[in-house]
């Protein structure tokens, strides 16, 4: 833990940003959460582990990318494709020639939840991110939050 003589604090204007910057990005998750779950019965996580695998080569991924593509432990992604295979969406199966890893694939059924779904939540998406910048502040958004990924990675790498 870092010495408190030594922390650099926050000042005020650093503080109110970083307090709306949590509460917009947690609130724009559960709105988008809440409408998922009302308007497709699932929630935004299951959403996007579909996503993934759509926009994937036979609509199939390993397992351990597919955590990592959905910035999930892979315990919690097990857990949710074994929601989704329950629905009908998923299947899962093991890999020829390695006994540990195992890929998800997307079925017809969970392809067709998908296309069902998207609609709504990409109206969502635009009406409370998209629609509500203008060009140079979506770029700008842009902008800060690869900057933000970015600095996120290098200290996880240390």
């Amino acid at each position: 833990m870092a010495d408190p003589v030594q922390t650099r604090w926050l000042t005020p204007h650093e503080q109110r940003i970083w307090r709306s910057y949590t509460a917009a990005t947690m609130e724009l998750q559960a709105h988008l959460d809440r409408q998922l779950r009302t308007d497709a019965g699932m929630p935004v996580a299951y959403y996007e582990i579909l996503v993934m695998l759509s926009e994937s080569p036979g609509r199939a991924l390993r397992m351990t990318r597919l955590a990592e593509l959905c910035n999930s432990s892979r315990s919690r992604l097990s857990h949710a494709v074994s929601a989704l295979e329950k629905a009908g969406w998923v299947t899962r199966c093991g890999i020829a020639g390695d006994r540990r890893g195992a890929m998800a694939q997307l079925t017809d059924a969970g392809y067709a939840a998908l296309a069902e779904a998207a609609p709504g939540h990409v109206e969502e998406v635009r009406a409370c991110l998209v629609d509500a910048l203008t060009p140079e502040q979506l770029d700008a958004l842009h902008e800060i939050t690869q900057a933000v990924r970015s600095a996120v990675q290098r200290r996880a790498a240390e």
